[in-house]
């Protein structure tokens, strides 16, 4: 398979919803192609919705975008090397990178099997760190190219009851960070996201409708926090805190705050009644 636009090629893991989609959402109207990815079918649907909402009265038939999606599993060796097979397949250099695919678990630990925080783990952090190893090798290749892993403002703090989630957010927030200074010299930019409490089905996944984390109405918009993660990937800056001031706010804090008072306090939301 291969292409002939001009328009530069962005890649989005986990792009079929929330805040993935958002974020397709922002390079498509800025003038990217997408490779997404997904785990159901439904990034097939998100392509195709991308792709209408792009065409314009000039552009009727769509022409000027294309979405080309990909169904595998995140968590798996051998889904991750098929989108990026998928992805190379294309001909094309990868300009934009936006490493999105992540689960949540809620429930005490002693609830939850090993095969189920073995496959957050699978996804959140192998997963990530396979796909950036080809992305990262790619860019490099071509001196050129811009990267976004999405962390989590539970980087910045404990999270009981979520409790190897937390963890592996800051991971991914170190290793963005990490990256960027390895890569500073090579044109590769990296650029990490710590979205706050955003209004997805990203907690009724993880099993936690019934406590605060359940409800949507107090947080923030996904298209807002796209909308910050993209303006902070495209001026370079090292990571960004997705949300309102409040979401700011909690970041800032978490910085200075001694981490069992940070424990107690997200226990309290994420606490199973």
């Amino acid at each position: 398979m291969s292409t002939t636009s001009t328009r530069p090629l962005a890649l989005v893991s986990g792009g079929s919803a929330g805040i993935g989609l958002e974020l397709a959402r922002q390079l498509a109207g800025h003038g990217h192609d997408l490779a997404l990815s997904g785990q159901s079918a439904r990034v097939h649907e998100t392509a195709a919705r991308l792709e209408a909402e792009m065409r314009t009265e000039t552009d009727p038939e769509g022409t000027g975008m294309r979405a080309y999606p990909h169904r595998g599993d995140a968590g798996t060796h051998e889904g991750v090397e098929s989108f990026w097979d998928f992805v190379t397949a294309l001909r094309r250099p990868v300009r934009v990178a936006v490493l999105n695919v992540g689960i949540s678990l809620g429930g005490a630990f002693t609830d939850r099997s090993l095969e189920e925080h073995l496959r957050l783990v699978a996804v959140n952090v192998t997963g990530t760190v396979h796909l950036a190893k080809r992305v990262v090798d790619h860019m490099t290749g071509n001196g050129a190219g811009r990267i976004l892993i999405v962390s989590s403002v539970s980087a910045t703090t404990p999270t009981p009851y979520e409790t190897v989630y937390g963890p592996t957010k800051a991971f991914g927030f170190s290793f963005a960070e990490s990256l960027r200074e390895e890569l500073k010299d090579t044109g590769v930019s990296v650029t990490a996201l710590l979205p706050g409490a955003t209004a997805t089905q990203f907690h009724a996944r993880a099993g936690m409708d019934n406590r605060r984390f359940g409800d949507n109405s107090w947080k923030n918009d996904p298209a807002a926090v796209a909308r910050q993660g993209y303006q902070a990937l495209m001026a370079g800056a090292d990571h960004v805190v997705g949300g309102d001031e409040a979401t700011r706010r909690e970041a800032e804090l978490n910085r200075t705050t001694p981490e069992p008072v940070k424990a107690a306090r997200f226990a309290a939301s994420a606490r199973p009644d």
